[in-house]
């Protein structure tokens, strides 16, 4: 059976499920586009990205451009002459002379169903949506937010409970058995791809790091998801008293008692009951500042809450 050259272009965690996929395959994977080494951590230490450090682990050549706009900037791709280069999550933009320089051309793992959810922050932005199922979508670049044609998806029901997360790790999962199976289709010149719909086109614009703060008047359901949309990132927050409160976790509870939306209800079953603009939500994990995450029950043993409000 034939073989392609791999060049791979991507960064963080998600993009992990595939790169192990391809390079654990038949097709050779000949070198790696990650970006830049960036400051993490208190002390802002210059930190590789998780698929660099992955490259490097398998003595993968990898190369760091801050664009690939300039022709010194793509003279490591040109120079691993690969047959199909594999984006996932890569986040910088492939302008058309980078596009043109695979033989077989840029195939992308997108976490959504397109056209829906094109762009940064797909995951959450299905989870705060409301929706009941997304999936992932193996698509063929062109120069446009996601617009090309699709190979093949693979739809994954989101679950009642499901976090951004949890979500993200499926979906990972999922993209890289996905990405294999047309890899080979591509090798054997029998890929097929089917341009994307003209309606239900949706954006999932980058997640602000301010969308994170609750507004209680809004109802249970909603701020629910949010809470679940954003752990592991940014995470939920209120305040009480003004001194931050994260959310890691809730559940919808209902209520018939009428009281001002983050008027704190109850407290008791492992759960803190916060009034809400409908219903109320239950909170089960939270974060004060400067310490660990813990269950409810504890932070109930440690505050005198009911009656006190939050926002």
């Amino acid at each position: 059976m034939n073989t392609l050259r791999l060049a791979f272009a991507g960064t963080p965690e998600f993009a992990l499920p595939a790169f192990h996929a391809l390079a654990g395959s038949r097709h050779p994977v000949v070198g790696v586009l990650t970006q830049p080494d960036r400051p993490k951590g208190r002390g802002r230490q210059l930190a590789a990205s998780p698929v660099k450090l992955a490259a490097l682990e398998r003595g993968i050549p990898v190369s760091q451009p801050t664009t690939l706009k300039n022709e010194a900037d793509r003279a490591a791709l040109v120079g691993w002459q690969p047959d199909v280069l594999v984006v996932v999550a890569y986040g910088l933009i492939l302008p058309r002379a980078a596009l043109d320089i695979p033989r077989l051309g840029c195939v992308n793992i997108h976490a959504s169903l397109l056209p829906r959810w094109r762009g940064a922050a797909p995951i959450q932005r299905a989870i705060l949506a409301g929706d009941v199922q997304t999936g992932v979508s193996i698509m063929r670049i062109d120069v446009g937010l996601d617009t090309g044609p699709v190979f093949l998806e693979r739809r994954v029901p989101i679950e009642p409970e499901e976090t951004g997360g949890s979500l993200h790790d499926r979906l990972a999962t999922e993209g890289g058995a996905a990405l294999l199976q047309i890899l080979d289709c591509l090798a054997a010149g029998t890929a097929q791809s089917t341009p994307q719909r003209e309606d239900g086109i949706t954006y999932a614009a980058k997640i602000d790091k301010n969308e994170a703060l609750i507004d209680w008047s809004q109802p249970a359901e909603e701020i629910g998801r949010k809470v679940r949309a954003f752990n592991p990132w940014p995470i939920a927050e209120t305040r009480l008293e003004g001194e931050q409160l994260r959310i890691y976790a809730a559940r919808v509870a209902s209520s018939k008692i009428s009281a001002e939306p983050g008027t704190i209800l109850d407290v008791g079953g492992n759960s803190i009951t916060v009034a809400c603009g409908n219903d109320a939500l239950a909170l089960t994990e939270l974060q004060r500042p400067g310490r660990r995450p813990v269950a409810a029950r504890d932070l109930i043993n440690s505050l005198d809450l009911v009656g006190r409000r939050l926002g």
